[in-house]
């Protein structure tokens, strides 16, 4: 059965629980806005909540002493943000902050901890499974930053936002773009432009649709697919696709 709109299973992760670890935690699932460019979490700030985004994204970013920022991720409807908690932090050195506005879950530090912590717990394995992709994807983005062209990284980009995503179009503007990625403006206008002129994408006024999602896989360096491909062994493969 496909969740209902609003519903804590449209993230992938509650949808995966057994009936009775989702019972237990649904009565403390708490419905939160996440509207565009909101900070969920500081650098070194304590965590008091984790989130389970629905129809939101959210991107951790590593913020520099000059107020200079890159994303060393992506969080939707796949996973979790607040995985210190459970790593054993209480803090993270990451910056969140919505992408993509919609909806999430939130859920206490401590009732997370606890069901982490319950002998034979599904949640336990899940969470990890989830981890060491989360992991992958960061250090395969660090990789990519680092070899490919911003067009590239702006097709992987695009290409891990729509997977975590319900449609094929983006609010967002250059600015945040080339923030997350960790490059300039321009940089962002001429890899855009050169995507819209091959018709992969429609791009205005901080508005971006996908408009030929085969051709952009085409065009994406191997960095998309080795995040994918590792999602999919440790979580899709194992727990079921919610969708």
């Amino acid at each position: 059965m496909r969740p209902t709109p609003d519903s804590p299973k449209q993230n992938h992760l509650l949808a995966a629980l057994p009936a009775t670890e989702f019972e237990r935690l649904s009565p403390h699932l708490e419905l939160v806005p996440m509207p565009l460019g909101e900070i969920l979490y500081e650098p070194g700030g304590q965590l008091r909540h984790v989130y389970f985004p629905t129809t939101s994204i959210v991107s951790l970013l590593y913020v520099f002493a000059d107020g200079a920022s890159a994303e060393s991720a992506v969080v939707g409807n796949d996973g979790i943000l607040g995985i210190s908690l459970f790593m054993g932090g209480e803090t993270t050195p990451s910056q969140a902050v919505v992408q993509s506005a919609g909806y999430g879950y939130r859920l206490e530090a401590q009732l997370l901890k606890q069901e982490f912590h319950r002998p034979k717990s599904a949640l336990h394995l899940l969470l990890l499974r989830y981890t060491e992709s989360l992991i992958t994807q960061m250090a395969q983005t660090a990789v990519c930053n680092r070899h490919h062209s911003v067009e590239q990284q702006l097709c992987r980009w695009l290409l891990l936002s729509l997977d975590r995503l319900s449609s094929n179009e983006l609010t967002m503007t250059q600015e945040l773009i080339a923030n997350m990625l960790g490059v300039r403006r321009e940089g962002v206008t001429a890899a855009a432009g050169s995507l819209q002129r091959a018709g992969l994408i429609r791009y205005g006024r901080g508005h971006i649709e996908v408009l030929d999602r085969a051709r952009l896989e085409r065009e994406v360096c191997e960095c998309y697919a080795v995040v994918k491909k590792e999602f999919d062994r440790l979580l899709t493969d194992h727990f079921g696709n919610p969708d």
